[in-house]
């Protein structure tokens, strides 16, 4: 039992000392709950480490990794929540992990987080033309000033996935939404090639059956990660 009073010591350090991040001007989600959950499992796994490092003062070298841990596992996680309030600012929103906001036509643009990823939802309208894989102005603007974020982030890992309606075939739809994302992923690569996948019409938002439902389904997703470990199909 003596030995677990340095690790929770750790642990709790960690959190009293992300409580006080604040960056005014910023349109924030103030959770941080990556921070934390990474903070956590940063400060017990150092704890282990140091505690089964051979050699005297167990509990020290259990305090000394936990802490060390819990920074690791904190840097990880802020960078997380601090590029969702950024890219939200940038981008002209907020961060909006409600998950009916993508059943709102009114919702261009939704920046959402999880435990894993920033995500980035583009409807299909403000992106491109009809059947067209060309950036429209106002949505090359915006995906720009998502690249410029990105130089800041270089150990970010980009996934680009491309989304259309049931209308035509599931190959046309396949090709078209590999290009699309392509489209995106060319101005991302500021940090290296993103990941891209065209998921036609596999992944839809609300059933293919009406006019305003389709126009749900055509879209352009961006999943920012913070290593290879934790990515996912975005077609599934």
């Amino acid at each position: 039992m003596k030995y677990i009073k340095p690790i929770l010591a750790s642990t709790l350090s960690v959190f009293i000392l992300t409580g006080c991040y604040n960056e005014p001007g910023l349109t924030e989600d103030k959770s941080y709950n990556r921070t934390k959950t990474g903070a956590a499992s940063g400060a017990i796994a150092g704890a282990l480490i140091g505690y089964n490092t051979k050699g005297h003062h167990k509990g020290q070298r259990a305090l000394i990794g936990g802490l060390l841990g819990a920074a690791a596992g904190t840097a990880i996680g802020y960078s997380l929540d601090n590029q969702a309030n950024e890219v939200a600012n940038v981008l002209g929103t907020g961060v909006n992990n409600d998950p009916l906001a993508a059943l709102d036509p009114n919702n261009d643009i939704i920046v959402s987080k999880t435990d894993n990823y920033v995500k980035l939802l583009f409807r299909d309208k403000m992106m491109f033309a009809t059947a067209s894989s060309k950036l429209q102005p106002r949505a090359k603007y915006k995906v720009n000033k998502v690249a410029q974020l990105l130089e800041k982030y270089p150990q970010t890992i980009v996934g680009v996935s491309g989304h259309t309606d049931d209308r035509g075939s599931l190959a046309y739809n396949k090709k078209l939404s590999e290009q699309r994302a392509h489209t995106v992923a060319d101005i991302l690569s500021v940090n290296g090639k993103p990941y891209t996948k065209g998921c036609a019409y596999t992944k839809e938002i609300a059933p293919n059956i009406s006019k305003k439902s389709r126009a749900l389904n055509r879209r352009v997703e961006v999943y920012l990660y913070p290593n290879k470990e934790v990515m996912s199909d975005p077609c599934i």
